[in-house]
């Protein structure tokens, strides 16, 4: 027989024997260290798929090699030996998900751990890793998520179904971001449907998790919010799956034609997640030790936040990722890696955040490349100024440091940008809604505030904007039809800030309380 004859002979004799079941679906335990199970047999399992151990526990396989099988472990009893036996589930990883979950704080498997029963109604099983909608299944960005912060609505604002990262160094205020916008969902802008909030903390301390939850409850956020957690406690594992079980439980309501809002707290950490695990399985390692495919893991579930189209349900997941930064180095590996995968970032500055500018966004590194496409007519229409003369007021500020002799059109716009710093300035947990903004940055913009004490202007704006909405209501129903603002209708509003100002005798930059 020719070698090519022998070679079909044997393969077909090899298709029309029984094959044992015990070969493919189960496997041996040949080692295990670090969470980290390897095992051989297993010659059908998949990869992520679901591997059960005798002693009850938990993993999914993440290696597929020649010889074995490289399991994570997400349960682990500590009593795992060499020569115990595993078998494999035939299911993805996946995590239950149900409209039970809203209110609830859960571990990256989707288990409660706030110490209450969970009960689904109708629970439906989605999995942890999902191929993200198509091109044809979704629509363009033009609806705006409000943030209720003025400088993140006017300048860089996020629309639903956006991906925008919010980025800088420790302690420069990004969860206090992200908390904010949790907490302006409460207020349905123009007719926008609910937000379902999805808080997802990745290596925290569970005595920050527990401020924010208690924060969040007595804002009465958690009526929309889930909370999905792996602390700094929790294994690697966990710490890897529960972003991407995070981003399941929001495909579950936006399937639904729901909005959602899912805050990633923090990548950087998700991302040494992964490196530890990486390294644990002898995954080659690449620049500053993370394994090659760290940008593909980052893009593929950025990439799951989308705008459906109305044919698909019409629904949104809009992703704020976090990432820190070390030392303001916006060129380091993983911050490259998602800006370039995001629609955007907002830019942190420490330097800014010491010197009493809250939030400490960096205008001039701060863009959103959905922009004004998200945002409604009248907020456009002001913000080009904004963006303007305050990138003009940083530069000029550079410059007068020198001493030199400034000219008169110089100073004004020094005293015009060091107000619009002050109107930018806003307290935490403290979000705007659009009208407020809108009359804030119109006042400033105008020059009706250049005759102000610059140390009264943010009490005088809060004033301001209050004696407008209750004196005023048909000026306050034409700003929230949201279409641009005509000539008429400055020169009304322009009015009214004058009107203001002269009964509370606010005019002159020695204005006393």
């Amino acid at each position: 027989m020719k070698p090519e004859e022998i070679i079909q002979k044997i393969e077909k004799e090899l298709y029309s024997a029984q094959i044992n079941p015990e070969l493919i679906n189960f496997g041996i335990v040949e080692s295990i260290g670090d969470e980290i199970v390897k095992a051989s047999g297993l010659s059908n399992a998949g990869y992520y798929e679901e591997i059960e151990f005798d002693d009850g526990s938990v993993g999914f396989a993440l290696n597929i090699d020649e010889d074995y099988v490289s399991i994570v472990l997400l349960k682990n009893s500590g009593h795992i030996v060499r020569g115990m036996k595993v078998k494999s589930t035939g299911k993805v990883l996946n995590v239950t998900v149900s409209d039970k979950l809203i209110g609830r704080v859960l571990n990256a498997l989707g288990q409660p751990i706030d110490g209450k029963e969970l009960k689904h109604g109708n629970p439906v099983f989605y999995p942890v890793e999902k191929i993200a909608p198509g091109i044809i299944n979704r629509s363009s960005v033009d609806r705006p998520l409000k943030i209720g912060i003025k400088a993140i609505d006017a300048m860089t604002p996020i629309g639903r179904g956006q991906r925008e990262l919010i980025i800088g160094d420790r302690g420069t205020g990004k969860t206090a971001i992200a908390v904010d916008a949790m907490i302006n969902q409460k207020k349905l802008d123009m007719g926008l449907k609910r937000v379902i909030c999805i808080y997802c903390s990745i290596g925290q301390k569970r005595s920050n998790l527990a401020s924010i939850a208690a924060k969040l409850n007595e804002e009465g956020v958690m009526d929309y919010t889930v909370i999905v957690a792996a602390t700094a406690s929790d294994p690697a594992s966990m710490q890897y799956i529960a972003p991407l079980a995070a981003c399941a439980i929001g495909e579950y309501f936006m399937d639904k034609g729901e909005d959602v809002l899912v805050i990633y707290d923090d990548l950087t950490k998700h991302a040494w997640a992964y490196r530890q695990i990486s390294l644990l399985i002898k995954r080659p390692a690449g620049r500053e030790a993370y394994p090659g495919d760290i940008f593909y893991l980052h893009s593929r579930l950025l990439e799951r936040a989308a705008r459906l189209s109305d044919k698909n349900g019409g629904g949104t997941l809009t992703a704020l990722p976090i990432i820190e930064t070390q030392g303001n180095d916006l060129s380091a590996y993983i911050p490259t890696n998602v800006i370039s995968i995001t629609d955007g970032q907002i830019y942190l500055e420490a330097d800014l955040f010491n010197s009493g500018i809250r939030p400490a966004i960096n205008v001039g590194l701060s863009v959103s490349r959905v922009g004004g496409a998200a945002q409604t007519k009248s907020m456009k229409q002001l913000a080009g100024p904004v963006r303007l003369e305050l990138s003009q007021f940083r530069e000029l500020q550079a410059f007068t440091q020198f001493g030199s002799d400034l000219d008169e059109d110089t100073l004004k716009r020094l005293e015009r940008g060091k107000r619009i710093t002050e109107i930018l300035k806003q307290p935490q947990y403290k979000p705007y809604d659009e009208l407020s903004e809108i009359l804030s940055i119109f006042a400033v913009t105008s020059g009706l505030f250049d005759d102000l004490d610059v140390s009264k202007v943010s009490i005088i704006e809060q004033q301001m904007t209050k004696f407008i909405k209750k004196t005023y209501p048909e000026t306050v129903k034409k700003i929230l039809t949201g279409a641009k603002i005509d000539d008429a209708l400055k020169s009304e509003l322009e009015q009214k800030i004058k009107e203001f100002k002269k009964i509370n005798n606010y005019g002159t930059k020695s204005t006393t309380d």
